[in-house]
């Protein structure tokens, strides 16, 4: 019997391939989490905001199969703000100050539920990180929880090092964790950044390459990812 990450990265090779769509990759790569939040971590108080936007599919696929969203038709490439998409990201760096300010709004107005975001580890080559991370510390906004996905294809342009050593000198509370299987998370009494070390293209050993990054499949390349 397929398991679910099975049936949604299937899903993601279908219509990459009927769409015509680049970055699988990236979104093999963040599936298993954004699946995990939705199907059991989640609450309706929680928010969602993926600044990865590279592997918005993964995000389709989940919400589609919540009946969250239509895909039966080609939706854009990078994720829009519409109905369950709560922000437009793509550009690196953009999610997390979206996310900060959903974070502290939800303190200021006394609300429950916390904000999740999923972040590239390209991105944290960007300035905006970094004082996302200094703001959210000054706040004592524990209500966030960031989710890097460290699968290692930007260090060819630079390479970050231990991202966990540099959210907790920022003050956060900051772990690594294995990706792409059972998920442990733990609640601190300030912002988390969890540092997943997953594999890009994760399921289809030869988008492992860093050549795939925006590829498109042709029809012999789909059908050996879907074998």
């Amino acid at each position: 019997m397929e398991t679910n990450i099975t049936k949604l990265r299937r899903r993601i090779l279908d219509v990459a391939y009927r769409d015509g769509m680049g970055h699988i990759p990236s979104a093999l790569s963040i599936l298993d989490i954004v699946w995990t939040l939705y199907d059991e971590i989640m609450t309706p108080d929680d928010r969602f905001i993926l600044s990865k936007g590279h592997g918005v599919m993964a995000l389709y696929a989940v919400l589609e199969e919540k009946g969250l969203l239509d895909w039966s038709k080609k939706l854009m490439g990078h994720p829009k703000r519409c109905g369950a998409i709560l922000a437009s990201t793509g550009s690196l760096g953009h999610g997390l100050p979206i996310a900060v300010g959903l974070a502290k709004a939800k303190k200021i107005r006394g609300e429950p539920g916390r904000v999740f975001c999923v972040v590239g580890d390209g991105e944290c080559n960007e300035g905006t990180t970094w004082e996302c991370a200094m703001i959210a510390a000054h706040h004592n906004l524990d209500n966030l929880i960031v989710f890097i996905d460290q699968n290692h294809t930007s260090d060819r342009a630079l390479n970050t090092g231990s991202l966990s050593a540099k959210f907790q000198a920022f003050g956060w509370a900051s772990y690594d964790q294995i990706g792409h299987k059972d998920f442990d998370m733990y609640i601190f009494d300030r912002p988390t950044a969890i540092v997943l070390l997953n594999t890009k293209g994760n399921g289809v050993p030869f988008m492992q390459d860093p050549s795939w990054h925006n590829r498109k499949m042709t029809k012999e390349e789909y059908e050996k990812a879907i074998s």
